[in-house]
């Protein structure tokens, strides 16, 4: 069985822009449909997936994932006409909505209708009856299915959190034998999600985008100085649920759809918002650390309750909140389950996985469904494809080192000389986190590299925390993970504390806070990286590397070798190691292989 998933809904800034017309670029993004993706599952297995960020260069883009679509086809050698069912990771009903509004009705009709996808698998893909292939899985469970089925447990509780659903913000199911069953669901207007969306337009940044920037500013403030007044935003309910009184301040349209009642309400209990561009204060990382507080604490409040009630020993977590890698190292030391799952691709571009995984579930549940390892389902190249692309630039130095061995060690030679390294090997990560095929990395033993990479290569906020990757057999060592334990960091969604006794010797990957955001590299799971950290070791004693996306400020991570060159110039980084190739600028004058 050929499963297509796709993700995003098509159009859905362009329609607000058309009808409202006078906002600004930032309210703009308060839409639903964002992170298109697509991905290919055949009997059960992810066999391509991909962001359409990646192929348009518009980051967070929801137009329709054609590219990522033609390119899944052309990497699996599936023809349009032999997909079975394409799988959308929405299912918005008219009768769930107030079609009185002219607004709504015509957003309806020309966004939100299913019938909208055909629309756009028609015209790219014309001679199909894709009227008979279109399945629309409902936002919630696309998320359910992207956690519980790629985890490997046969019983686990499952929580979604995000910004809304199709008209839910948080879902408690449980997944038992291959089935998902609902078991709680809170409407949209208490979303937590939401909340935080709103107080990241609050603090100057974009919602639907910089969320995780407000994480890690919360690092920076003091939790107990608004978390009085900011606990008065939200309710805890018996029976493991809350409510979110203060989205009720949108009191109309226009207000729904840009937040401005929301927003004035924020301003007259913690002061005037943050304008973008402007100097961040204490008090803004202080309202940061108070709203992770609250958010955190209503997880937990939910987790807690239907753990108790299920008594399901395993977590699986998805939805844009799963992204939020604090709160999950919160979760995780509660010791509310034995193991939790959160997939990388845990936000809405995920749901292009899921909702691919539940049709393939429902409709061939005999079939199964393996667990993930590492999401490499991107795009790869060959040395060939690799050196018809780098070898005619004039532009830069290229060198072929063939052999693996001095690859590695070169590489970890330049990396202790303090070298920024862009590493493109093997298929491109899904999901939002630089995973070790798509990657920039260096030296983590000195934070004068972190605030180097952030300032004149990544340009971007001085607050923002980078991750270490470090080897398997050495988490435990450095950081705060429980031998055993770490295969829960593959996928650098959980952080954890940096051991005190080697905070000084990864001065650049150690937060304000004593946290990292670790991924734990197995020799399985991503052999050539393993190789690489143990070369660095060899050198330094420290098997572990600063790791952040391939990509600059605004850019969607890196995904073929002509881009990464000139990622490689516009970046001022140091060398860029691809397949077996290594390219330098022409003024480097480096003589490492």
């Amino acid at each position: 069985m050929r499963v297509l998933g796709i993700s995003g809904l098509h159009n859905s800034v362009d329609f607000k822009r058309r009808e409202l017309p006078d906002l600004s670029a930032r309210e703009y993004r308060v839409v639903q449909g964002l992170d298109s993706a697509a991905a290919l599952v055949v009997d059960g297995a992810v066999r391509a997936a991909a962001a359409e960020e990646r192929y348009t260069a518009e980051k967070a883009t929801g137009s329709f994932p054609a590219h990522a679509i033609r390119d899944a086809l052309r990497r699996t050698g599936v023809t349009p006409d032999e997909i079975d069912v394409v799988a959308h990771g929405f299912a918005h009903r008219a009768a769930d909505l107030d079609l009185s509004d002219p607004y709504l009705a015509t957003r309806y009709a020309e966004v939100y209708d299913p019938d909208v996808q055909l629309t756009w698998l028609r015209r790219e893909f014309p001679g199909v009856d894709w009227a008979a292939k279109l399945a629309p899985v409902p936002h919630h469970l696309a998320h359910a299915a992207s956690a519980y089925y790629p985890s490997g447990y046969d019983e686990a509780l499952v929580l979604v959190a995000d910004g809304m659903g199709e008209t839910e913000s948080l879902t408690v199911a449980a997944g038992t034998g291959g089935k998902l069953e609902v078991l709680h669901r809170i409407p949209a207007l208490h979303s937590i999600g939401t909340l935080y969306g709103v107080f990241t337009m609050y603090l100057g940044f974009d919602m639907m985008m910089d969320e995780y920037k407000v994480m890690g500013l919360a690092a920076f403030g003091d939790r107990r100085v608004h978390f009085a007044e900011m606990s008065k935003l939200v309710k805890l309910l018996d029976g493991g649920t809350f409510t979110v009184s203060a989205l009720a301040a949108d009191r109309d349209l226009r207000e729904r759809e840009t937040h401005r009642g929301v927003l004035a309400l924020l301003a007259e209990r913690f002061g005037p918002p943050r304008q973008p561009g402007t100097p961040i204060e204490q008090r803004h990382r202080d309202v940061a650390a108070a709203l992770q507080a609250v958010v955190e604490l209503c997880l937990v409040h939910v987790l807690r309750h239907f753990r108790r009630e299920t008594g399901l020993r395993d977590l699986c977590y998805a939805g844009g909140v799963a992204l939020n890698c604090s709160a999950n190292g919160v979760i995780a030391r509660s010791r509310l389950f034995e193991r939790i799952f959160i997939p990388p691709g845990a936000g809405d571009d995920g749901s292009a996985v899921g909702a691919a995984l539940y049709v393939q579930a429902q409709q061939e549940p005999a079939t199964r469904i393996p667990a993930m390892s590492m999401p490499y389902w991107g795009t790869s190249y060959t040395d060939e494809e690799i050196g018809a692309a780098v070898g005619s630039r004039t532009d830069v130095v290229v060198r072929h080192v063939p052999d693996r061995a001095r690859l590695l060690a070169g590489t970890a030679e330049a990396l202790e000389a303090g070298e920024v390294v862009s590493w493109f090997q093997g298929g491109m990560e899904f999901g939002p986190r630089a995973l070790g095929n798509r990657s920039i990395l260096a030296d983590p033993r000195d934070a004068r590299m972190r605030d180097h990479i952030n300032a004149l290569i990544k340009r971007r906020e001085d607050f923002r925390p980078f991750a270490p990757v470090v080897t398997e057999e050495a988490a435990s060592t450095y950081f705060e993970i429980e031998p055993g334990d770490e295969e829960r960091f593959r996928h650098m969604l959980f952080t954890t504390r940096t051991r005190s006794e080697h905070r000084d010797s990864l001065g650049a990957v150690t937060h304000f806070d004593g946290t990292a955001r670790v991924q734990v590299v197995t020799r399985e799971g991503n052999p050539l990286l393993w190789e690489l950290l143990t070369a660095f070791a060899d050198r330094t004693g420290i098997p572990v590397l600063l790791n952040t996306s391939f990509n600059l400020r605004g850019q969607p991570i890196v995904r073929n070798p002509e881009i990464a060159v000139d990622t490689l110039l516009r970046g001022g980084l140091d060398r860029l190691v691809i397949g077996s190739y290594t390219v330098t600028p022409p003024s480097a004058g480096k003589d490492r292989p």
